[in-house]
């Protein structure tokens, strides 16, 4: 049910309609829930299995999406994994993630995700990236050159510290 905010000039009253979150936010918030589940599904097991499981559960991601989305997300996967072997994969609100001791450092985004017109890569403040007041924490990618893997491959050492 919708619900509503009162408007500017008669707080008393109701009269626009907020319609809350988007339904591929929640989507993703429905993904998060059953990745949490999983997560805790996995508490008995050893930390070798979990990582293990947590990587398939990525590639399983990567899998699944659309062709042009799969082909940046296996890259950036490759390269993640090569330049900052220390970051778990994990699946985070159903995006592929890299994590260091569980918090997410980036992460990807498909542009099928939400309906955009590109796909993200994004860091979070985990993410050592700092400089000066103010820095980038995503990019978009709609393909990948050489020259924007070898970037990407200096962001993410930047980020993993």
């Amino acid at each position: 049910m919708p619900s509503t905010k009162p408007s500017a000039e008669n707080s008393g009253t109701t009269t626009e309609k907020y319609d809350g979150f988007t339904a591929e936010e929640r989507a993703a918030m429905k993904e998060h829930a059953r990745e949490q589940k999983k997560a805790a599904a996995r508490r008995g097991s050893s930390r070798a299995e979990k990582e293990a499981a947590a990587e398939r559960d990525v590639l399983a991601k990567i899998a699944e999406m659309p062709e042009a989305d799969r082909v940046l997300a296996e890259r950036i996967h490759r390269i993640v994994k090569t330049t900052a072997p220390d970051l778990a994969p994990k699946l985070w609100y159903g995006m592929p993630a890299y994590a260091r001791d569980g918090k997410v450092v980036c992460h990807f985004q498909s542009a099928e995700k939400f309906k955009t017109r590109y796909a993200t890569l994004g860091f979070s403040d985990q993410a050592a990236l700092d400089d000066g007041a103010m820095w980038p924490t995503a990019y978009a990618l709609r393909e990948l050159t050489e020259a924007d893997e070898q970037r990407i491959s200096a962001l993410v050492k930047k980020a993993a510290g």
